[in-house]
């Protein structure tokens, strides 16, 4: 029974179903047929707040096909003088001339004034729905003859509400910012942002800002301010007729360090906090249903919008550590930080439906995963050895293409040009041409390139100061798999063979040196031997003399004779001295810093005195004084600063001549400080002092203080250098010593 009688049930209730709808569709179009609605917007297209608003009443209305709409823009963000409405008037008279409409309707408060201005003009008894205003006027609709005409949606802005759940999420709040610009809309919330104050006040502190600059909002709201808040309720045009974006506005509202919170939808998801917010599309929507109701010829009414929305953006609330949680009143998130299920919830559905076909096709894949891995490891490892290879060869290398991009290097030759080889890879050396380090190099190759010859080396001085001599090698290369081809460039560091030549030519000009100071030794030894026979036969002739005296004159003969002798023993011993002393050393010993310093003052005492010139020797208590290295060699180089200082001093005052030495240890080393009065060095003479054949002397050679620093310091392993202080120069030795 039931299974005969099911299917004429079904059949009975799709027939029916059938006919409602055909009925439905058939009264829809006769409702609507051949409807015209113009709608006067009060802003300029792209004007955010009409345009959702016109989105909304579009989704109610396109879908009817029979349904004409008109959309005309004015412009009164921008222009809101006499002139424009003046102007625009003129224009809709020739744009609506011999147009008739269904339907008037008004976006917002200046078209709606608008409309009521021109009515009688360019209307007769067409319906008009005013949308966005804030308060509807039934005595200036009476006053306009529209009273029967009108219908309206209010959108009021809830103030109380929004600083109601404000205070609710934001218990500690002790400061709130209300923000509105002094545009004409503005002054119509006036009235209930002053009700809003007098109703808050002694609660928290309520600050009415009233501001036409951007950048003013945008300064103050640029530190983060504890325990305060902000109601954003429209800022859009300045005192000078300058109409902010919308991008702007969001930007400050993002940047705010407060919580900034709104009253419609139009920053939401922009930076806004959230609020009680009137949803613009929403409003727009309820607005085409209203449009509907009015072609389908019913009562004209006044609605407020009350679908107001709690909407709050997740990612501001943890910003400023706002809970939404306790609210006991239905809310929206947006900007929620999604779970992993969530943003792939649709892969991972998918995933689960295939994967009985996957199953297959991966045991595959990870056999041919395991064996790429296999190869991948075994190149890693043959690419790490190379990497370490090149790593551990100590002259820099790098590759270029053909193009000259750096293909790769080793990090001795990104040490070489102070960079970093990420930074390097891929890209020409001109790239960093600012870089000293690559400009040298850069100009080194272009030279190498003219004359590989005679230009394959060149001095560097790296990060540490440090002269490097380095031999410059270039190859060219080529890829038979890749195609690919460039250079190899080689940099040797040659600098210890180098040093090692250079030690060579010391060396052998030290031993020129030294010879030449033998053929003295041998000249002064001759001389020596010519004058102790004369002095000989003089002490000869000085006893004879004193013997053969009468009586009387004995003792002042003997007194006599006795000055003869001690002065020929003096000259004779003088004579042995400079003999030994000019002798040149063969071989390093141990000698005594004190002894060949006092012996090399004996030698020159006489012309010291004889100059006027005052030495003063001071040897610090318990000084080690022993040192390792050529005795008379070291006296020859103390002799050349002495007399150096000397003939200087011939420039002062007789009575004013002074030579301090002084002797002392310090961090293992020996100390010795040869300092004058005589004015010191100038600044031009100072780099060159020590240079081989450079003097200020009319008659000088400039040879002693060059040898001078080569005795010290490629003989004896020291340092001597050189300063002016206290109105002189003072030269200084050091010396290593064996502890």
């Amino acid at each position: 029974m039931v299974s005969t009688l099911a299917p004429f049930f079904i059949k009975y209730d799709y027939n029916s179903l059938m006919k409602k709808l055909l009925i439905f569709l058939i009264l829809q179009t006769f409702l609507f047929a051949n409807s015209s609605i113009l709608i006067i917007n009060s802003y300029h297209k792209g004007y955010e707040f009409s345009d959702s608003i016109i989105n909304g009443i579009e989704k109610v209305i396109y879908p009817h096909s029979n349904i004409d709409v008109n959309i005309l823009y004015m412009d009164s963000k921008r222009v809101t003088s006499k002139e424009y409405y003046d102007s625009l008037e003129k224009l809709y008279r020739v744009q609506l001339k011999n147009r008739k409409y269904d339907l008037i309707i008004a976006i917002d408060r200046f078209a709606y004034d608008f409309v009521l201005d021109i009515y009688k003009e360019f209307f007769k008894n067409e319906p008009i729905l005013a949308v966005g205003i804030e308060n509807f006027s039934f005595k200036k609709a009476k006053y306009y003859g529209v009273e029967d005409k009108v219908s309206a949606l209010l959108e009021k802005r809830d103030l109380e509400g929004n600083v109601d759940i404000i205070r609710t999420i934001f218990p500690s709040i002790r400061k709130l910012y209300i923000i509105n610009d002094k545009s004409l809309n503005a002054q119509h919330t006036e009235p209930l942002i002053e009700k809003l104050i007098n109703d808050f006040k002694g609660k928290f502190d309520i600050e009415y800002i009233i501001e036409d600059n951007l950048e003013i909002l945008k300064k103050k709201f640029s530190k983060k301010e504890e325990n305060s808040a902000a109601l954003f309720i429209r800022f859009y045009k300045n005192k000078d007729g300058k109409l902010y974006k919308n991008q702007e506005i969001a930007d400050f509202i993002k940047n705010a360090q407060i919580p900034i919170f709104v009253t419609d939808s139009i920053f939401i998801k922009k930076g806004a906090t959230g609020g009680k917010v009137i949803d613009l599309k929403d409003f727009g929507k309820l607005s085409g249903n209203m449009a509907l109701d009015i072609l389908n010829k019913k009562a004209h009414k006044v609605v407020t919008y009350k679908n107001l929305t709690y909407i709050f953006d997740s990612q501001k609330l943890s910003q400023f550590y706002l809970p939404v949680d306790g609210l006991s009143i239905p809310y929206k998130l947006i900007n929620k930080r999604l779970t992993y299920y969530e943003k792939h919830r649709g892969f991972i559905n998918f995933v689960f439906t295939i994967s009985p076909l996957l199953l297959f096709l991966i045991l595959g894949l990870i056999h041919n995963i395991y064996m790429r891995k296999q190869v991948e490891k075994d190149l890693r490892r043959r690419i790490e050895f190379d990497e370490t290879l090149l790593n551990a060869i100590e002259s820099p290398i790098f590759w270029q293409d053909s193009k000259g991009i750096v293909v790769d290097s080793n990090k001795t030759f990104c040490k070489l040009l102070g960079m970093k080889c990420d930074d390097l890879y891929g890209k020409k050396l001109e790239d960093f041409i600012e870089n000293r380090n690559v400009e040298k190099i850069i100009k080194v190759i272009e030279n190498y390139n003219l004359d590989s010859e005679e230009n394959n080396e060149f001095n560097f001085v790296n990060s540490n100061k440090k002269k490097k001599i380095y031999l410059l090698k270039q190859e060219r290369f080529k890829d038979e798999k890749t195609k690919s081809e460039g250079y190899v460039t080689i940099f040797t560091d040659i600098t210890k063979e180098r040093e090692i030549t250079i030690e060579k030519q010391k060396n052998r000009q030290f031993v020129i040196q030294q010879s030449k100071l033998a053929e003295i030794g041998e000249v002064f030894s001759s001389i020596a031997h010519q004058w102790k026979s004369p002095l000989v036969e003089i002490t000869a002739i000085a006893q004879e003399l004193f013997y053969t005296k009468k009586c009387e004159e004995v003792k002042e003969d003997d007194s006599f004779v006795k000055d003869i002798m001690n002065q020929v023993s003096y000259m004779t011993n003088t004579i042995n001295e400079f003999q030994r002393f000019i002798m040149p050393s063969n071989k390093k010993i141990d000698f005594n810093i004190k002894e060949a310093i006092e012996r090399m003052l004996e030698i020159i005492n006489h012309n010291i005195k004889y100059n006027s010139i005052n030495i003063n020797l001071d040897i610090k208590d318990d000084t080690n004084l022993i040192v390792y290295g050529y005795k008379n060699e070291f006296m020859q180089s103390f002799l050349n600063i002495v007399n150096n200082a000397k003939d200087a001093l011939l420039h002062n005052d007789y009575k004013n001549r002074k030579i301090e030495i002084k002797v002392f240890n310090e961090d293992n080393q020996l100390i010795i400080t040869i300092k004058d009065n005589a004015g010191g060095i100038n600044d031009k003479s100072m780099d060159k002092i020590f240079g081989a054949y450079y003097t200020t002397k009319e008659d000088g050679h400039g040879i002693g203080l060059y040898m001078t620093k080569v005795i010290i310091e490629d003989k004896m392993n020291g340092k001597i250098s050189v300063e002016n202080i206290d109105g002189g120069a003072m030269f200084t030795i050091k010396l290593e010593q064996n502890q």
